[in-house]
């Protein structure tokens, strides 16, 4: 499964350049906060949907992620680059909350942490036999680690090249695609014991 994703420009439509925002920000303007926020929340809010699945994670994570963004604001070296510097925090605290929920998990704690809405992940267009696939899938991607899930995520559904997923995940290009190959072989065996005949 692939999806290409939207191209998220560093101004897009009218007003000022993420650039000219960054600056303002680091300065303490409020107005420039606010207009980053409303910028990149909405693509903010998809990859967060997409990599956790649950709408009151998305909201936290998503809050959690602007506010590292605006504290360590200073660390941004090209203000250019905020869109896809504030996606690759937010991926390293989706990838923490993974990890730390199936943790839990194993422990006997909170195991509904784990669980992805799969009915509001299945467009309300698709066919009963597309949505079925879909939910499959998202029950296998479900139970993958961390550190297969994240990557699986970014280049098959958001898109992402594989040296952004590498930048996204600061791993490198070779661990990206060996992690991206275990969880294409997991989904594969999943998807072939599917078709085995009773």
């Amino acid at each position: 499964m692939k999806v290409v994703r939207e191209s998220s420009p560093s101004r897009p439509g009218p007003g000022p350049s993420d650039a000219a925002l960054v600056v303002g920000a680091r300065a303490g303007e409020g107005w420039a906060r606010e207009a980053l926020f409303g910028r990149h929340a909405t693509r903010l809010n998809g990859l967060a949907f997409r990599l956790m699945g649950r709408d009151r994670d998305v909201d936290d994570l998503v809050q959690d992620a602007f506010v590292a963004a605006l504290q360590s604001l200073h660390q941004l070296e090209d203000p250019n680059a905020f869109g896809s510097w504030l996606a690759s925090i937010l991926v390293r605290l989706a990838r923490k909350l993974i990890r730390r929920r199936r943790m839990m998990a194993r422990l006997g704690f909170n195991r509904d942490a784990l669980a992805i809405d799969l009915d509001e992940i299945a467009s309300a267009c698709a066919t009963p036999a597309r949505v079925a696939e879909v939910r499959r899938l998202y029950r296998v991607i479900a139970e993958l680690p961390a550190d297969l899930r994240v990557p699986l995520v970014l280049h098959r559904v958001e898109g992402l090249a594989l040296g952004e997923v590498a930048s996204m995940t600061r791993v490198s290009l070779s661990t990206v695609k060996r992690r991206i190959e275990e969880a294409d072989a997991r989904l594969r065996a999943h998807h072939d014991e599917g078709n085995e005949a009773p």
